[in-house]
């Protein structure tokens, strides 16, 4: 009985349903159809490896071992140095004018003793002018940050070219537009019942029976 009421309600007022569905497909369809609403911008990964620089530190015993710990240790610290404002600081420092730093997401990681550092930017020039200045930010200013290396920066490898590849595009973008004209639908059928309600015209037996009157007799419609 509900399911028919519902039926019932929808076609008659289906004009109010359509309204709002149609105004938020209006405005989510220019979106949905322009390339740059749905950009993610770039995204590049920097692999790198970094130890202390055995000259530039005091005589010490200690064996491979020793010195595969320490660079286990060097990478965390730098993983952690990388999402900080003194890291981008000195990024700001190299930019030039060549990319916004504001507009640069960093976030870094750490495989023992390999450490990632995830860079996005909005276009591609910009974002590998940024990766450049990372990696010299990461081989020439360590000795600045960390007293523990010695007086020299830590020794810092990066494995290869940072590949630039397109960054998949934020969920707000991918689903915005369904999401708009989902929400116009809700408010359609909401006003649609709204509509229902507030309508003082009975046109079926069941709207007089819901009433608590007798029903006498039924036209038909023909």
């Amino acid at each position: 009985m509900e399911l028919r009421l519902i039926g019932r309600v929808l076609l008659r007022y289906w004009w109010l349903v359509l309204i709002p569905t149609a105004a938020a497909a209006a405005v989510a369809l220019p979106a949905a159809l322009s390339p740059e609403a749905v950009s993610g911008g770039f995204t590049t990964v920097i692999h790198f490896s970094a130890a202390q620089v055995p000259e530039a530190l005091p005589p010490r015993d200690g064996d491979f071992q020793d010195i595969w710990l320490a660079s286990e240790y060097t990478v965390n610290a730098l993983a952690a140095w990388a999402v900080t404002d003194g890291f981008r600081q000195e990024l700001a420092r190299l930019a030039g004018g060549r990319f916004d730093v504001g507009r640069l997401g960093i976030a870094a990681d750490n495989a023992r003793s390999v450490g990632q550092l995830f860079l996005t930017y909005p276009d591609a020039d910009g974002l590998r002018a940024a990766a450049a200045a990372a990696v010299q930010v990461l081989k020439t200013r360590t000795a600045d940050y960390f007293p523990q290396v010695g007086s020299a920066p830590a020794a810092v490898t990066v494995f290869g070219e940072p590949g630039i590849a397109p960054a998949p595009p934020p969920l707000a973008d991918r689903f915005g537009p369904v999401i708009r004209v989902a929400l116009g639908l809700l408010a359609g059928v909401g006003l649609a019942f709204l509509a229902h309600y507030l309508d003082p015209m009975l046109r079926r037996r069941e709207d007089v029976e819901a009433l608590g009157l007798p029903v006498i007799a039924v036209l038909p419609r023909k």
